[in-house]
């Protein structure tokens, strides 16, 4: 044993020393001072090989997927300014040769947080060992680990950082993290810094070993890190409850999301930095537009006609265990239908670290939401390409200005970030005219929405508008009626021209106004026979959807290839309902797509 010494009867370890590790079951205790200002932190643990990789993205435990297949690791949940993880060294499956205890900060970087350290405990709660960690712009950290050493288990105290991260730590460990899709022209690319520490020469056998990349520093050394500045938070702090510690032996914790998850708009969503710029004053006899430019702040939601007090706490998802018996992941569909999706649980997606650590919260809830909503059709684990199409028609007009439409966007992020592979979502705008717009990435949610969330555009002079930013459309060629006919010729031509091995689900939103019934139906009818479902969502009209409400019921069509309903007012929908709404129907319609010989 190297570099450690003995403080009251407690192993307190230097980087780089190791102790033996007699007990059958432990846990790892992640602690730190919190504060104002203080970084949170989270616990997380990857079940490495011999090679230094995981085997699959199922040996990442996290507070996103906090239960290991095989019950020897398991996410214990956060108390105050503790994070820890339950490990049992006995039931460790004989491929796995380490286990990598791992903490990422949330909001800051690890510079920012005093007193973090991590203690080891037996099943009785002694402590085997403290590792006392100093640290400097990381925002992920490969605090320690335990590995097998001749037949038995040692814990090694590492201190590894990375700026990039839980998303970068957990790749170069082997986790498959989902690339975003270059941004749109003009924006600006994150550019999170990647630690580049100097490479040490083979290490004797009983050294920390290699592992991928980037290389590991001599033991006693800093990683190089990058600028403060040129990190991004990390990915999405949940606030868990204050479960009691059971200690090995006991009952297990309580399963994450057992906990009803909060009401949409708990607390109201803020709106996303500054308005997109106005375009001259309403001209006269311009009625759809006679309110623009009288932005006025959203009122908090009312949910049955009281406000809702924030949750202090927000709870998680059930581990994929737990969904596992909902359906076999790639199995058959009832009646002989295709596979209806893979391993369940939620998509960690790249970007995520890059949002608001507000943004992120909401994120987090709303992708676990859309997993079980999945669940209970039976498709968890469906991958799916999203479209999503806006009504920008003038009737729309105090939609935008109240940000409902953006907050009803940041909900829909949250279904292309669970289904969609690449996490990012095609998107259209229309009114008599269909635009294109840039497609939305996650990691650029709160500047997509408030760049290209918009309605109407005032002077209708001829030339280019003023102040465009790149990528945005001029509102004045999208006018002002509703020609949905369009928008659906547009978006079934893209799906025509970029096939996909998956399905694609159109969310398309609009509050009526509907006149070119015979129009639209005959586009629905013509795409019956294309891999892509539509679901409409009806936005409070007084005056009716016109065909929008009887294309469900649409007769003479091989299988039904639209959904619809209707809401007076969503954000008084919670996310359950609203993606239990959202997604009823699409599970139907891929069973009867496969056994028609549309989807293949």
């Amino acid at each position: 044993m190297r570099n450690a010494g003995r403080l009251s009867g407690v192993t307190s370890l230097s980087k780089g020393a190791n102790v033996p590790v007699a007990a059958a079951a432990v846990r790892a205790v992640l602690g730190w001072t919190g504060g104002p200002g203080i970084p949170d932190l989270d616990a997380s643990a990857l079940l490495l090989t011999a090679s230094g990789k995981v085997r699959s993205d199922a040996d990442f435990v996290f507070y996103n997927q906090p239960g290991h297949a095989s019950g020897a690791v398991r996410y214990s949940g956060k108390q105050g300014s503790v994070d820890g993880l339950e490990v049992n060294l006995a039931g460790v499956e004989g491929d796995i040769d380490r286990i990598a205890l791992c903490a990422s900060a949330d909001g800051g970087t690890f510079g920012q947080v005093p007193g973090l350290n991590l203690r080891i405990l037996d099943g009785g709660g002694a402590e085997i060992a403290r590792f006392d960690i100093a640290a400097g712009a990381e925002t992920a950290m490969l605090c320690g680990e335990l590995y097998r050493r001749a037949g038995g288990w040692k814990f090694r105290a590492v201190g590894q950082g990375w700026s990039s991260g839980l998303a970068g730590l957990a790749t170069d460990f082997g986790i498959t993290v989902d690339d975003a899709p270059a941004p749109a022209q003009g924006a600006q690319a994150p550019r999170p810094a990647q630690p580049s520490p100097s490479p040490r020469p083979s290490p004797p056998a009983e050294s920390y070993p290699q592992y991928g990349q980037p290389p590991q520093p001599q033991y006693g050394q800093s990683p190089q890190s990058p600028q403060y500045g040129q990190s991004q938070p990390t990915h999405t702090q949940p606030q868990y409850g204050q479960p009691s510690q059971p200690q090995h032996g006991q009952p297990p914790l309580p399963q994450h999301g057992q906990p009803p998850l909060p009401q949409h708009g708990q607390p109201p969503l803020p709106p996303y930095g500054q308005q997109p710029p106005q375009y001259g004053q309403p001209q006269h006899g311009e009625p759809y537009y006679s309110q623009h430019g009288q932005q006025q702040p959203p009122p908090p939601p009312q949910f049955g006609g009281q406000p809702q007090a924030p949750q202090p706490r927000l709870p998680h998802m059930p581990s994929p265990s737990d969904l596992a018996g909902l359906a076999p992941p790639g199995s058959a569909a009832p009646g002989g239908a295709g596979p209806r999706g893979g391993q369940p649980g939620v998509r960690l997606t790249k970007g995520e670290e890059q949002l608001p650590v507000d943004v992120r919260k909401r994120l987090s809830l709303r992708k676990e939401q859309v997993a079980v909503s999945l669940a209970k059709h039976g498709v968890q684990g469906l991958t799916a390409r999203v479209v999503l199409v806006l009504d920008a028609s003038g009737s729309m007009t105090m939609l935008y200005e109240k940000q409902v439409v953006h907050r009803v966007v940041e909900r829909m992020a949250a279904v292309a970030a669970q289904l969609d592979d690449n996490g990012a979502m095609q998107a259209w705008t229309f009114a008599s005219n269909p635009g294109r717009l840039p497609d939305l990435t996650i990691a650029q949610l709160p500047q997509w929405i408030s760049l290209h969330v918009r309605c109407g555009q005032m002077k209708l002079l001829p030339g280019r508008a003023r102040g465009l930013q790149p990528g945005q459309i001029d509102m004045r060629q999208i006018g002002i009626q509703n020609e949905e006919q369009k928008v659906i010729a547009q978006v079934r031509e893209y799906v025509r021209a970029t096939p996909q091995r998956v399905p694609t689900i159109v969310l398309f939103f609009s509050d009526g106004g509907v006149y070119k019934n015979q129009e639209i139906e005959r586009e629905l009818r013509a795409a019956v026979d294309e891999p892509i479902f539509w679901q409409f969502v009806g936005l409070g009209s007084k005056n009716g959807y016109g065909v929008l409400e009887q294309l469900d019921t649409m007769a003479g069509r091989r299988v039904d290839n639209v959904g619809f309903f209707a809401v007076d007012d969503i954000d008084r929908i919670t996310d359950a309902e609203l993606y239990d709404r959202l997604l009823s129907e699409f599970p139907s319609w891929i069973d009867d797509a496969t056994r028609a010989g549309i989807l293949r």
